[in-house]
């Protein structure tokens, strides 16, 4: 028996690596189909959603064959995928935006993050780890904060896959009302560089920010899509405060404990580096980013796989109610904070 599972493992990686992979390069490729493209839908979302559907057809033993490298996509590769996302951001453009421009997101994602687990935990009776990951989703960039939170709360697939759904929808009905509200009042916040700002540092998902930004006018969509950076950015800092405040969760009868800061962490502000100080060429910087999105897109293919239906009806409507009030709460905050 010892024998089988041994030879029986390389073949489970190979099985799951590749599948997970395959589903990552269609999902790619639908993102930038001419049905699909500027739509709002990324890549990451289709990868589950296409995991997700693959994983719901398939027999049991097929998840059992390909068990081993899910995990592996699941963990290790979601983590190398993180540090690898800083390769989008750079010092420079940070040294931009300005002061001002992190005190609004900070401020957003403060009260968001805060107002996801009183509401969820306390109102809702939701899980901990669920609420904090719909408030993450929320309150920096969607799929990826919810991946990259999700190793640092222990949350469970079922609890990855609702928070992911809930940033679709709610995004996406954002995603298209912003576009309207700007047709409708387009000085509500001043111009159209003040709509941008207010575009970018509520909406979710990076896609759907440049999605909405397109759909008004290109000062718009720049300065929705620098905002948008900042609540990027501001994904190292959350996750070793997240960090910090689980920790002292748990000891709470005692005192703080040292705080490991997750190496991923680390190499998302190690790659910021790099692409900020060094020259890279313009081809490998594009290889970077490709394969960044290759290896997260892998990562959601495999968390999809593995989630069933099932487990997602369990959950009910509370976390609709959850991420519909974070949705309102950001539009109202982040409109206050833009008008100031």
């Amino acid at each position: 028996m010892l024998v089988l599972s041994r030879t029986q493992l390389p073949y489970g990686l190979l099985t799951g690596v590749t599948g997970s992979l395959a589903l990552a390069a269609l999902a790619m490729w639908l993102s930038t189909s001419p049905v699909l493209h500027g739509s709002g839908i990324g890549t990451l979302t289709l990868a589950m959603l296409l995991g997700l559907a693959v994983g719901n057809l398939v027999p049991g033993s097929a998840h059992r064959m390909a068990a081993a490298g899910v995990q592996l996509c699941k963990q290790p590769v979601l983590r190398v995928g993180v540090a690898l996302y800083g390769f989008r951001l750079t010092v420079q453009q940070v040294q931009a935006l300005g002061v001002q421009a992190f005190v609004t997101d900070a401020l957003l994602i403060l009260s968001t993050i805060s107002l996801a687990i009183w509401l969820g935990t306390r109102v809702l009776g939701m899980e901990r780890g669920t609420a904090v990951l719909i408030g993450a989703g929320h309150a920096i960039c969607g799929a990826a904060a919810i991946l990259a939170s999700a190793g640092v709360v222990k949350a469970r697939n079922d609890q990855v896959a609702v928070a992911i759904a809930c940033v679709v929808l709610f995004g996406t009905l954002g995603m298209l009302l912003y576009p309207w509200l700007f047709s409708v009042m387009p000085t509500l916040f001043g111009d159209s560089h003040g709509f941008g700002i207010f575009t970018g540092a509520t909406l979710h998902e990076v896609a759907q920010v440049v999605a909405a930004g397109q759909a008004m006018d290109p000062q718009a969509a720049e300065a929705a899509v620098v905002a948008k950076l900042i609540r990027v950015l501001l994904l190292a800092p959350f996750l070793l405060g997240l960090g910090i405040w689980l920790s002292r969760k748990a000891d709470s009868g005692h005192s703080a404990t040292a705080v490991k800061v997750p190496l991923f962490v680390l190499g998302f502000i190690a790659c910021m580096l790099i692409n900020s100080w060094l020259p890279l060429d313009q081809t490998l910087h594009q290889a970077l980013v490709s394969f960044d999105d290759l290896l997260l897109a892998a990562a959601m293919a495999a968390l999809g796989f593995s989630t069933r239906l099932i487990d997602l009806r369990k959950a009910g409507l509370k976390p609709l109610i959850l991420a519909a009030a974070l949705t309102l709460q950001l539009m109202i905050v982040g409109g206050a904070l833009t008008l100031i």
